[in-house]
């Protein structure tokens, strides 16, 4: 018996297999809302801390509920987030990424609206918003954090002229 014990002991240790992560689908809405009413177009964008303390500015969005439509979540999310009541005017474009949170590899989807205001005051009173801000259109990209997005307020002229 002892000699059994000994010779498991020489025995290579097998590695455990790769850690497999469960995939999960979410699907979020939001908005870009534009104030056409002024001369330099400006747009609500809000801006959180990232895990660094830095500040990340980004076009307002978030979980679509049970139930609600991509457009309600949108318009329901500005609303939220910026103090803004948006109107859809059309979309602007879907983002889709991949990370890894809490054990899971989750792709996400992001339908985003452009909206026109309708009215409600800027304020930043939702808990995961730091600030917002009215931003003109021309200067949105360049405060953007992420490329996608920049990108979406790059087209936002070209969706208003094909509105108008």
């Amino acid at each position: 018996m002892l000699l059994d014990t000994i010779s498991h002991m020489n025995r290579p240790v097998p590695t455990p297999p790769p850690k497999r992560f469960t995939t999960v689908e979410e699907e979020s809405a939001g908005g870009l809302v534009v104030d056409i009413s002024q001369g330099d177009q400006p747009v609500a964008l809000i801006a959180r801390r990232d895990k660094k303390g830095r500040l990340v500015w980004s076009i307002p969005k978030g979980h679509i509920e049970q139930g609600e439509s991509r457009e309600d979540a949108a318009v329901r999310e500005v609303e939220e987030e910026t103090g803004i009541l948006g109107s859809i005017l059309a979309p602007l474009g879907t983002i889709d990424f991949w990370f890894v949170a809490e054990g899971k590899r989750i792709h996400k989807t992001v339908h985003h609206y452009l909206m026109t205001s309708r009215g409600g005051a800027l304020n930043a009173d939702d808990i995961e918003v730091e600030t917002v801000e009215w931003v003109p259109l021309s200067a949105a990209p360049g405060r953007l954090a992420y490329p996608d997005e920049r990108r979406l307020a790059e087209r936002v002229s070209d969706v208003l002229a094909a509105n108008a």
